[in-house]
């Protein structure tokens, strides 16, 4: 059990998050409940993304999850992420940071990514909302949220959790591969989904005043013609010298 929180802290956790606190302080077969998995300032080390199985649909959610983790390593070099199954059905895509980032900024990735591939990942606002943290019993249903190994991910589509307590060993063996993403790579893929930046203010059409026009270039004339264009009565006041 030692090795597998050690794994959870290296790929995820913060030391003052809920998660961690509640990970120290768990039994081995005690029921838990989802945890926070951001720092008490807000920070985070994982974005962890609910893919849930909607009424009607067979395995959707786990192609929508397939999609989202295949293109964030081919569109953007990101390590492999890890997969669990929830207890209650569905999966979690768990991207680990190597650097803590704000959870404005990690919304922000999610809703670009959301616009590359849409319809595909859940809402940003799920971004830091508790999140089982495997392997986790449910006290309710009896079942198990776990990570698994994504080459077996289709099987589960159907599945809610695992009906008995996964190994620990196995648990630590889907993780103890697993890489963070650099802080550059994330900031690359931040930057890459900035808002663009306003274009620089010109001269209207009609404003009479060519394009790069300065001040001291303008004769009284072009400067009334700007302000009548722009709505604005122009007032002069001149001193006019004394002989």
């Amino acid at each position: 059990m030692e090795r597998l929180i050690s794994e959870l802290m290296r790929l995820y956790l913060l030391p003052d998050s809920p998660a961690t606190q509640a990970l120290v302080q768990r039994a081995p077969d005690e029921p838990c409940d989802p945890v926070g998995l951001a720092s008490s300032d807000g920070l985070l080390r994982a974005i962890a993304l609910p893919f849930r199985k909607a009424a009607g649909e067979d395995a959707r959610h786990w192609a929508r999850l397939c999609t989202v983790a295949n293109g964030l390593q081919a569109d953007f070099g990101f390590p492999a992420p890890a997969v669990s199954v929830a207890s209650a059905g569905g999966y979690v895509l768990w991207l680990s940071l190597e650097a803590p980032v704000s959870m404005a900024e990690a919304r922000r990735v999610v809703a670009g990514l959301d616009r590359l591939w849409p319809d595909t990942l859940p809402s940003p606002d799920t971004v830091g909302m508790p999140v089982e943290l495997p392997p986790c019993l449910n006290g309710a249903t009896g079942h198990w949220a776990a990570f698994i190994h994504p080459g077996m991910g289709a099987s589960f589509a159907d599945e809610s959790g695992l009906d008995m307590a996964p190994p620990a060993a196995g648990q630590v063996a889907f993780l103890e591969g697993l890489q963070g993403i650099t802080a550059d790579q994330f900031r690359a893929a931040f930057d890459r989904f900035a808002p663009p930046a306003p274009a620089p203010v010109a001269a209207r059409a009609g404003d009479g005043v060519p394009d790069g026009l300065l001040l001291r270039d303008a004769t009284l004339d072009d400067i009334v013609r700007v302000l009548h264009a722009r709505g604005i009565e122009p007032t002069f006041r001149f001193i006019v010298p004394r002989d």
